[in-house]
């Protein structure tokens, strides 16, 4: 059975930083992409940031670029986000999700196939 599972959220000052880790098992995903999406308050859930196999495929959200930052850690089947100059705004349940098939990497929820359960963030003003 394949697990996502986030940790690292929690609260946090504006202008601070967090870091989200997920640690996948059940199955090797050194293949395939993994992003971070995140659902905040009054809004649908939303793509923060995706990585594929390697530095030349990540993507971010305008919203985000700049201050977070996307890492793998193939040798832990992870991946992380570094959170800094966070705003009130990246409030919300951050989710890992892994995608199933390779070759892309995908910023959109419908490309992904595996979803960890969330971790809370929350940045106070």
């Amino acid at each position: 059975q394949v697990q996502l599972m986030e940790s690292g959220g929690g609260l946090v000052q504006a202008g601070g930083s967090l870091r989200l880790s997920c640690a996948a098992s059940g199955r090797t995903f050194t293949e395939n992409a993994m992003g971070w999406f995140r659902r905040v308050p009054g809004k649908e859930r939303e793509f923060v940031a995706a990585m594929g196999q390697n530095e030349g495929s990540i993507y971010y959200h305008d919203s985000v670029k700049g201050r977070f930052t996307i890492s793998r850690d193939n040798a832990r089947n992870a991946v992380n986000l570094q959170m800094n100059s966070v705003k009130p705004g990246d409030t919300g349940v951050y989710y890992c999700a892994a995608m199933d098939g390779t070759g892309y990497t995908g910023v959109l929820e419908v490309q992904y196939r595996y979803w960890g359960r969330g971790t809370q963030v929350t940045v106070a003003k």
